[in-house]
């Protein structure tokens, strides 16, 4: 019935002159001009037939025949109107000596090729289902239907219909967003909202593995092991390191762990580099990938391929001894650089321990060595230790384990963080607070340095007792708060000299670096505020290769790093230039260590990820950062930038393992990480 509708609408709007020829011109106009003052719709269809009363008057004829051939055109859908003069004549005259039969086409044909569907789905039509005229106009602004309609017409000049461009079977394409690691997943959607988890890029690493621990911890450092050999490249690796929980529910239950994860794998395909027609391959697809042409590479690639089948692929071990820590939680813990066995613990409680872990490393060691053997004598491959090594463990007593402290100090007036052993001086160690109160320690008699292949045999023959007792160490209050930064004195970090037995460095509050000598009790010999914000400084890193360098991390997400050189400046007030200075990070610093071996690389954490930079990576335009705006700069990743890793939530400390190259281990609030990224 809607299709009737359409058609009596038509008919009545357009006069009865286009049917049957049979009314006069001046009737015509005057039904033209009634529907016209009726109904604005359809007198927008029927402007074309309307024209001037002496028009008609003196070319009835013209007229007559021009609103047949207007009103027939529109009969017609858009595709099939022809606009040229006497074609469109010859095609109306042939239209009306077939009306009959195509109107009884229009109205009973319901077939799907018929006229009107056609009509239906043309697109030309307007809310109440009459046909809108698209008339293409000429350069004087009058169409070709107009000059067939006569002399006398008066021209009407029409809007062309706007183009819907987009009907939504080509939606516009999506705006492309560039994740910005500094922003994390909360910021790079650009509306505030969470973003989504994060997909690890195997590829972007050689070696990776997770763990995750009943608690969180706040710290962790590498513990050195004495007898799988120094610079260790071939897998599987062995990672020993010493944690502590923070976050336990009773405070009872606090404890450290020593863990050793041994059988650490590499990724798979991480065996080899690939070649630059792999690398095309793989940013072209599967459809533009190159054939394979040259044998000879295949070849090669075999043979790497057969080398990496040689590194067996094995599960993962985890094996761990537990120490109570019942003075509270874990702030900071570090290991004797000299004495692997010694490792002290900072608790939240105010308490400073010592606990000697020795007898937790003699059962780990043997039992790797026996995982190993096992290997071995089945025909498996894999790192191992030395021949003499192993039979000075497998000979050795396996000391006591003591799992209480030997050495507890209340001294301090509340809980610190800063916490630091001397790599000139053995046994000697510095303690900081939050009131900034600094004590130095030293050990009372000479710390055997079990790192030496020599002392294998003379330390582990017999059954000595451990030497370690509460009378091991003297401490001595040497620094309390005082100068211009007395109403916030916490003391963040604390460094020892990679070179000088006496000098120590501290991060404090405020933003605050200063530089000490024990020699000098009671105040600082070199005090600089290099953050003019007053941002607090959360940590400091001393260069172990090139002993004038110093770096820093700020509370407000800047790392810079400074020559001691030009640390003291004439002006006191006048902080000192910083050799680099980054300013990307979004979140604070909460922790940063140069490279065991190489001098310019360094790796820095934040809560959104882990970040290795290295800093003999020189910038293509040095003055880009003061052409550009503060807005720009943000987004400025820059090109010391390396390796990012990411997905941990709230990293805390990052430590490089001093054996296995570039290999890094993170704890965050998520867990902990051990991995070594595939383009170190």
């Amino acid at each position: 019935m809607g299709k009737k509708t359409k058609r009596s609408r038509r008919s009545g709007g357009g006069g009865s002159a286009a049917a049957d020829g049979s009314a006069s011109g001046s009737n015509d106009n005057t039904a033209h001009r009634q529907k016209a003052t009726d109904d604005d719709d359809d007198a927008k269809v029927n402007d074309d037939a309307i024209v001037s009363e002496s028009d008609i008057s003196h070319q009835p004829n013209q007229s007559h025949k021009a609103g047949e051939l207007e009103e027939d055109r529109r009969r017609l859908p858009p595709a099939l109107r022809n606009t040229t003069g006497n074609d469109h004549e010859k095609d109306v005259d042939e239209m009306n000596e077939e009306d009959d039969e195509y109107e009884d086409m229009y109205e009973e044909e319901d077939d799907e090729d018929s006229y009107e569907d056609v009509y239906e789905s043309s697109g030309d039509e307007d809310e109440d289902g009459v046909y809108e005229e698209s008339m293409l106009l000429d350069n004087d602004g009058v169409g070709d239907a107009d000059a067939g309609a006569g002399a006398g017409a008066a021209p009407i000049q029409k809007k062309l219909p706007p183009i819907n461009i987009n009907d939504g079977s080509n939606p516009p394409p999506a705006k492309i967003k560039t994740w910005n690691p500094f922003l994390g997943r909360s910021n790079n959607n650009g509306d505030g909202a969470g973003g989504g988890e994060l997909e690890m890029d195997e590829t972007a690493y050689k070696m990776h593995h997770a763990l995750t621990p009943e608690w969180p911890s706040l710290t962790l450092d590498i513990i050195p092991d004495k007898h799988f050999g120094e610079h260790r490249t071939r897998f599987p690796h062995v990672v020993t390191m010493v944690v502590g929980s923070s976050q336990s529910e009773n405070s009872n239950k606090n404890k450290i762990d020593v863990l050793r994860m041994s059988d650490l794998c590499r990724m798979p395909g991480s065996g080899r580099e690939k070649t630059e027609k792999e690398l095309d391959d793989e940013m072209l697809g599967e459809e533009w990938k190159h054939e394979d042409e040259d044998d000879g590479e295949e070849s090669d690639d075999d043979d790497d391929d057969e080398e990496e089948e040689q590194e067996e692929e094995l599960d993962p071990i985890l094996e761990h001894y537990s120490f109570p820590h019942p003075t509270g939680g874990v702030n900071r813990i570090r290991v004797c650089p000299q004495n692997t066995d010694i490792v002290a613990v900072w608790s939240d409680g105010g308490v400073v321990s010592l606990y000697d872990i020795g007898g937790a490393l003699d059962l780990l060691d043997r039992s790797s060595l026996l995982a190993m053997n096992k290997r071995k004598s089945s025909g498996g491959g894999g790192g191992g230790v030395a021949d003499g090594n192993a039979a000075a463990i497998m000979g050795q007593h396996v000391r006591k384990m003591c799992k209480e402290p030997f050495f507890v100090y209340s001294g301090h007036s509340t809980e610190g963080y800063a916490m630091d052993w001397s790599r000139v001086t053995p046994g000697r160690l510095s303690t900081a607070d939050c009131d900034g109160n600094i004590h130095i320690w030293n050990a009372t008699h000479p710390v055997v340095n079990t790192m030496n292949d020599d002392a294998i045999g003379k330390k582990h023959s017999g059954s000595k007792p451990s030497p370690w007792c509460n009378s091991s160490f003297t401490v001595a209050p040497t620094y309390s708060a005082h100068g211009d930064n007395i109403d916030n004195p916490s003391v963040e970090d604390i460094q020892w000299s990679p070179t000088e037995a006496t000098v120590l460095a501290t991060a404090e509050c405020g933003g605050y670096v200063r530089i000490y000598d024990i020699r000098c009790p009671g105040k600082a010999m070199i005090s600089n505020k290099v953050h003019a914000s007053g941002a607090d400084v959360n940590v400091i890193s001393w260069n172990r290769l090139v002993g004038n360098l110093l770096a820093s991390g700020g509370d407000d997400g800047t790392f810079s790093v400074w020559d001691l050189r030009n640390f003291q400046t004439p002006d006191p007030s006048t902080p000192p230039k910083p050799l680099a200075r980054f300013q990307s990070h979004r979140t604070p610093i909460t922790s940063l260590e140069w490279h065991p071996t190489d001098e310019s690389m360094i790796a820095v954490s934040d809560d959104h990820g882990t970040y290795i930079y290295d800093l003999s990576v020189e910038e293509d335009d040095p003055d880009q950062h003061a052409k550009s705006s503060d807005e720009e700069m943000d987004w400025n990743i820059p090109p010391q930038l390396l390796f990012v890793h990411s997905g941990s939530e709230m990293t805390k400390e990052v430590r490089w393992h001093p054996q296995i190259p570039s290999c890094v281990a993170t704890t965050s609030l998520s867990g902990f990480s051990v991995f070594i990224p595939s383009n170190l």
